[in-house]
């Protein structure tokens, strides 16, 4: 699968697997996580795969063992993987944010914006959207509703201006 950050495209060093391997860079799913970080080798990078309808409770209380989260997305109206991210990275997750799934150019920017890294997409949705676009859309718009320098916050403080 193609995977992109706001550079561009680049390499995945990780594997998606169901259950812990020694390949030095791999993806699990919840039920398999404990088991991996048990047997991580030296150097090994463990990365966590949520579905899309993950309850809060089934998110790990401690993330410092976790190098990636990557979140799915099953279609692109499903914004459920946005408020994961932002509930990961408001319980100090710094590790790699990664959407996977039928994002389209247009989510790119809101991705970043709510803590995501790179976005992982399927090749046939990477050769009808070229790079440009993705690229493009991060720089479309000047202003937001959400985050830090929102267009909220803005008028709220030139009105207490």
């Amino acid at each position: 699968m193609p995977l992109l950050d706001r550079d561009g495209w680049r390499e995945d060093a990780y594997v998606l697997v169901d259950q812990w391997t020694e390949a030095p860079a791999i993806i699990v799913p919840r039920q398999a996580l404990d088991e991996a970080l048990a047997r991580r080798t030296e150097g090994q990078r463990i990365g966590l795969t949520l579905p899309p309808d993950c309850e809060p409770s089934a998110l790990p209380d401690d993330t410092s063992g976790l190098d990636l989260v990557r979140v799915e997305f099953p279609g692109m109206v499903d914004g459920r993987g946005f408020s994961i991210a932002r509930k990961l990275r408001g319980n100090c997750f710094s590790g790699t944010l990664r959407a996977a799934g039928e994002l389209i150019p247009d989510q790119f920017d809101f991705a970043l914006r709510c803590g995501f890294i790179e976005i992982e997409i399927s090749a046939e949705r990477a050769a009808r959207q070229p790079i440009e676009q993705w690229l493009a859309a991060v720089s479309a718009y000047g202003l937001a509703y959400q985050g830090a320098g929102s267009i909220l916050e803005k008028r709220a403080a030139r009105r207490a201006a």
